[in-house]
């Protein structure tokens, strides 16, 4: 099982990128053979009551995206997302 194991982890960064590519589809294609716990569950509700009783809370996609593309990680484009 070691030898399996030390294996995936000589693997280069493309090939361990193609093999979580491979793993989350397989995943995907039974989402409900996918274990969730109460704790996510319990988590999802409190994000979705959020946002009905308060749905400008959530950031608009045009910010989301300019604050992933920031290279430079400005702190006025995540706060820009927080307000």
């Amino acid at each position: 099982m070691d030898q399996a194991r030390a294996s995936v982890f000589d693997l280069s960064p493309a090939e361990k990128l193609q093999l979580v590519e491979d793993l989350w589809d397989d995943l995907a294609a039974t989402p409900a053979d996918v274990p969730v716990h109460d704790w996510q569950l319990r988590e999802l509700e409190c994000r979705k009551d959020n946002l009905r009783r308060k749905p400008s809370s959530t950031p608009r996609l045009g910010d989301v995206t300019q604050c992933i593309r920031d290279p430079y990680g400005h702190s006025s484009t995540i706060a820009m997302l927080n307000d």
